[in-house]
């Protein structure tokens, strides 16, 4: 089983996004899948031109010259996708959304009516697969997320393929701090091992992973003062004065 992995923090493995993602990546791992992760911050993957020049000039082949050339027949040969991503002003980064559009060149131009919706039949030797969501928030609140929800399942319903669930971590960087001082949240990176071994082994995630993965770490109370002093904190060593 082939799993391509796009992380989409410019971050990389040192971002928040990677604390959920990489014991995510080991558990799917552990259950026997073959596993390429790719960082749009190495990738150069250019914006849509809008052309269509995949399906009329070149068909199934962008004829722009960058790293998609070399992406594109992986997502397409792969059973899942694992789009990871922090939440930026209430959706995706751009670097992924380019990545993202430019996957056309794997579905035809004819129309066909799925569910009852226009959609573009995929181009043969396209698998049809799944796609599981990844993503942190520095917000408390879970519904900071929606927006990137709403999104995803429309990719995958025009990419004709399933939704395997999504891993969300809000307040992620509460998270990180918290692990660093020993307290206990080991839960949640083991939840987060356990939704992959579920992904490659049962096809889905349990709903009690995911919740585990999401759960609050502290009142809301708490953490907006905790940030606030961190914040602060941080100006000050810098001199900055507000």
């Amino acid at each position: 089983m082939k799993v391509i992995a796009i992380n989409a923090s410019p971050k990389m493995e040192k971002g928040n996004t990677a604390a959920i993602l990489m014991p995510f990546l080991e558990g799917i791992k552990d259950a026997g899948a073959d596993i390429e992760i790719y960082y749009t911050h190495e990738l150069r993957i250019n914006s849509c031109q809008g052309d269509l020049a995949c399906w009329f000039k070149t068909p199934g082949r962008c004829c722009q010259k960058d790293d998609m050339e070399m992406l594109l027949p992986k997502l397409a040969g792969a059973e899942f996708w694992v789009l990871a991503t922090p939440v930026y002003v209430d959706g995706m980064p751009g670097p992924l959304k380019n990545l993202v559009d430019r996957i056309l060149p794997i579905v035809l131009p004819f129309y066909e009516l799925r569910e009852g919706h226009c959609r573009h039949p995929l181009r043969e030797g396209t698998k049809r697969g799944k796609i599981v969501l990844v993503s942190s928030c520095g917000f408390w609140e879970m519904d900071n997320f929606d927006p990137l929800l709403v999104h995803v399942n429309a990719i995958c319903r025009n990419a004709n393929r399933d939704f395997a669930g999504a891993l969300l971590r809000p307040h992620c960087r509460a998270l990180i701090s918290m692990a660093d001082k020993g307290e206990p949240v080991n839960d949640i990176f083991e939840a987060a091992h356990e939704a992959g071994r579920q992904l490659v082994l049962e096809g889905g995630i349990s709903n009690q992973v995911i919740a585990t993965i999401s759960r609050p770490l502290l009142p809301l109370d708490i953490f907006l003062q905790s940030v606030n002093e961190r914040f602060q904190e941080l100006l000050s060593e810098q001199g900055v004065t507000e």
